[in-house]
């Protein structure tokens, strides 16, 4: 859907334009439904969105199980309970139970509403905070149509990714490695 989503970006065969949409609400239920249909076999993606790229199916099985989301609940609920120190903490569960969905359409929805341009990529992307440490960089959503395969999502000398730094690290320990991308 990512891919899907760069090459047909804010038209109407993207997966999750908010272009097309009246709130953010309409945005998580198609890209929701969009999803399942993929993950069922209930619709093929196009031929250039096949192959050619890593597949988990037993990892990808596992992960989108019930058991692992409800296991994910649970730590997330134990680890409330023993680290909370009030009781309107608890109220910031429902965030982390739906974490995955709440972050796609932040990203998409405000990374393509709300901000400024630093490339015209003929779609409506744009970088929402100049320092975007709250979504780790992927608010940089217009410098990312622009370079898509580049670790570092900040261009201009007033825009820092925060997780460019990790990448760093873990490419000189060796854990990743780098390749070379054209700019």
């Amino acid at each position: 859907m990512h891919r899907m989503h760069h090459a047909y970006s804010d038209t109407e065969k993207d997966p999750h334009s908010p272009v097309f949409f009246k709130d953010v609400w309409g945005l998580m239920v198609k890209t929701k439904d969009i999803y399942v249909q993929y993950t069922k076999y209930k619709l093929e993606p196009e031929p250039q969105f096949r192959d050619r790229y890593p597949a988990w199916p037993l990892l990808d099985k596992i992960s989108d199980s019930w058991f692992v989301r409800i296991a994910f609940a649970v730590g997330y609920t134990l680890f409330y309970i023993h680290f909370a120190t009030h009781w309107w903490m608890f109220l910031l569960l429902p965030i982390h139970y739906f974490m995955s969905p709440v972050h796609g359409a932040i990203v998409n929805w405000c990374g393509h509403k709300y901000g400024y341009t630093n490339f015209d990529n003929d779609d409506h992307s744009k970088n929402t905070l100049p320092f975007d440490f709250l979504m780790m960089g992927e608010l940089f959503q217009n410098n990312h149509h622009k370079s898509p395969n580049s670790p570092n999502f900040a261009k201009r000398k007033f825009e820092f990714d925060p997780s460019y730094p990790v990448i760093r690290f873990l490419h000189f320990t060796r854990v990743i490695k780098l390749r070379k991308v054209p700019v």
